[in-house]
């Protein structure tokens, strides 16, 4: 029991740090004129699958009775941020010009803010 809450405190921490890295590097990208290209992408593949990890983590500490501070705005950031990056390519269609690679950018710096939330609200 406690071993899941570990993994999922600290996969949050990593979560953090790497939709932080993936926004700066993102707007970086922008600001060089460039536009989403094969190892954004691969980052972005990365960074859905480890929030997605944390879901399922997630849902084993609720299927354990290990409910969050404040339940239902932590469950709600963790929908949030799931679906964010997948809409983000719909609405996209999948393009990758220098305009597609700001948006990914404003996305992922409100994912931090998210993400930051989802950790104050689980506590």
């Amino acid at each position: 029991m406690g071993t899941l809450i570990l993994l999922h405190d600290r996969l949050s921490q990593t979560i953090l740090f790497f939709v932080l890295i993936c926004a700066l590097w993102g707007f970086w990208r922008y600001l060089r004129g460039e536009g989403v290209r094969g190892d954004f992408w691969g980052a972005l593949l990365i960074l859905e699958g480890v929030i997605l990890v944390q879901g399922l983590l997630g849902l084993g500490m609720i299927l354990m009775r290990l409910w969050p501070a404040r339940g239902g705005i932590h469950f709600l950031y963790g929908v949030v941020m799931a679906l964010a990056l997948p809409l983000v390519y719909a609405y996209t269609r999948g393009r990758d010009g220098r305009r597609e690679q700001l948006i990914y950018s404003i996305v992922l710096a409100i994912m931090v803010g998210l993400t930051l939330r989802a950790i104050a609200t689980g506590r």
